[in-house]
């Protein structure tokens, strides 16, 4: 049996909603499976922008689902995808990358003729390859992933400019309906992203990179420094703003990241073989005080990270 809404309505009625000049919005119905930072900023942010009408939350916890509705992200919830995509115009997965698979078969079924699903998932040559047969004819499915975020998560971390000024990688497929990613496309371009078209396992090769292999060295930093027991005291306790910088991103979500490291495995290996050998190569540098090749290591360093900032 199908779940009904848990919440119908804000206590005081619905809210008059913002449409573009005052015509209908692109997307009368707007399901968000998984309201966290992510999910809950699109959703405030096709909201600001008149893109939606009704937006429907769906997740696990209500009182996160609650939290939602009190901060204006959501109108309604229910923890029942199925129940919550029904005569959805648009519907996004902004679940972990492991679970999008799944979700999709289940809510299949249950999706309107003409609907459009998306994901946010920094994962996509896997997803899209399994969710290209999931979907009955005349639903689409249009892989996407907005390069932006924050160590925080949650809805109560979500705010409306949060892809403004970011890039975000739709990866469609031979098989993408060339309308429906047409419409995703607008939707980042609604949310201030800069959006880029790109193969699903290219995109996986470059987030490896500048995205996965990072957040895995965060977090071996971390439990590097915090594995010294050469003192009676943390020596975590006298880091200052370099390392509390550098590894800001080790409070990300474990779960989340156990999940892009399982399913991106191949191409995270990779990068971490490469930087083993980089490091490797510094190591012995220092070990043989040669002053002139670790300068030439760090300017090369230095070069490369400022023609990012300067940017």
């Amino acid at each position: 049996m199908i779940a009904l809404f848990c919440r119908v309505q804000y206590q005081g009625g619905h809210k008059t909603r913002p449409y573009r000049n005052n015509m209908e919005p692109y997307f009368k119905k707007l399901t968000i499976i998984g309201v966290g930072l992510i999910g809950g900023s699109l959703a405030m942010v096709l909201r600001k922008k008149g893109m939606v009408g009704e937006i429907v939350g769906v997740g696990r916890s209500i009182s996160t689902l609650e939290l939602a509705v009190k901060l204006d992200v959501i109108d309604k919830f229910t923890t029942d995808p199925a129940a919550g995509v029904m005569d959805a115009d648009l519907v996004v997965i902004a679940t972990p990358v492991a679970s999008i698979a799944g979700l999709l078969k289940k809510i299949a079924p249950y999706l309107k003729e003409g609907a459009i699903v998306t994901d946010v998932g920094s994962v996509k040559g896997t997803i899209v390859k399994e969710t290209e047969g999931l979907l009955p004819t005349g639903i689409h499915f249009v892989g996407g992933h907005p390069i932006a975020g924050t160590e925080e998560s949650g809805v109560g971390a979500a705010f409306s400019t949060l892809f403004e000024k970011h890039k975000c990688i739709l990866t469609p497929s031979a098989k993408t309906d060339k309308d429906a990613l047409e419409k995703i496309r607008k939707v980042w371009e609604a949310a201030g992203s800069d959006v880029i078209l790109m193969d699903a396992d290219k995109h996986d090769s470059i987030l490896a990179a500048v995205s996965h292999l990072p957040h895995v060295i965060a977090y071996s930093l971390v439990n590097t420094v915090d594995d010294v027991k050469d003192f009676e005291e943390s020596i975590l306790n006298y880091s200052a703003g370099g390392f509390r910088d550098f590894t800001r991103i080790a409070s990300s979500s474990p779960e989340m990241w156990r999940d892009i490291c399982l399913i991106n495995k191949e191409a995270v290996l990779d990068m971490i073989t490469r930087f083993e050998k980089s490091l490797s190569k510094l190591k012995g540098y220092i070990k043989e005080s040669n002053g002139h090749e670790i300068v030439k290591e760090f300017d090369k360093s230095k070069k490369a990270r400022d023609s990012i900032v300067k940017k």
